[in-house]
């Protein structure tokens, strides 16, 4: 008896994947339709307008609140990337050491500790210092979120990687600085490209921890259409969100062809 194949998904299997893929995009699309209503009643369509995408460009402190986003989230994606590389070499390298064990649960606890345990022990970090709370207050916060995912896809791809290419350019007469930075640093350079954005997006996104460590003049996008949300949902809100999804989709779909080029030119080149 010849052993059963399967050469088809299942009808529940196309059922659950439809229903899942629904869940997470229909409300999306609902949303991109809705930025285009001329209506001023969310839920009322009253035609095609662009009049919702002309008052948020017109809007001031939406501007400021987006213009803040990016600016932290940039910093704070560069600085965790920078730490969050750093801190994989240490713990992909750095076998010997005897504070690894606790060097590596201290780097990854962002990954599981909640966002409100995060945002309150920062808070309360800052008082104690008497740090005034702005934009390094937020960018420092979004800096300690994200490196720990930053690091987590940098040492998977320091894992897998053939090691005996830089020890073969150490045996060349490379220092190990010079040979990690002509060997290793490329092959490693789209996880690193990976990891910042995952970061940036990550920060763009934050609304908890931002909440707790944020000032004055210093109100992110995200904070901003919460406090906005509170009072009523306007159709402005879903132009801002429509331009913001429009904008990722974009970088993302950027970051994947430049990793595929770099992928068919033989680089070893990790899938963003």
């Amino acid at each position: 008896m010849k052993p059963r194949t399967v050469h088809a998904l299942s009808r529940f299997n196309l059922v659950s994947l439809a229903l899942g893929f629904a869940f997470l995009y229909v409300p999306i699309v609902i949303l991109v339709i809705y930025s285009f209503n001329a209506s001023r009643l969310v839920t009322v369509w009253g035609g095609w307008s662009l009049r919702w995408y002309g008052e948020f460009f017109h809007d001031r402190a939406m501007l400021e609140a987006t213009l803040m986003s990016f600016r932290v989230a940039a910093t704070s994606a560069t600085i965790a990337t920078l730490l969050g590389t750093l801190a994989a070499v240490a713990l992909s390298r750095g076998e010997g050491f005897r504070g690894r064990t606790l060097f590596s649960g201290m780097l990854y606890a962002p990954l599981v500790m909640p966002e409100v345990i995060t945002g309150l022990s920062l808070l309360l970090l800052f008082v104690a210092i008497n740090a005034e709370r702005g934009f390094w207050t937020v960018t420092i916060a979004h800096t300690t979120l994200t490196m720990c995912f930053v690091a987590v896809v940098v040492q998977s791809r320091l894992g897998s990687l053939d090691r005996s290419l830089e020890e073969a350019a150490m045996d060349l007469g490379c220092a190990p600085t010079r040979a990690f930075v002509a060997v290793t640093l490329p092959l490693i350079a789209p996880a690193i490209a990976a990891g910042w954005m995952l970061a940036f997006t990550l920060s763009l996104d934050d609304l908890v921890i931002a909440s707790f460590t944020t000032g004055p003049g210093s109100a992110t996008l995200p904070i901003r259409i919460y406090s906005e949300v509170r009072l009523g949902v306007k159709p402005e809100i879903n132009a801002i969100c429509t331009v913001m999804i429009a904008l990722i989709a974009v970088v993302i779909v950027i970051a994947s062809l430049v990793s595929k080029l770099s992928s068919d030119r033989g680089e070893n080149a990790a899938p963003l």
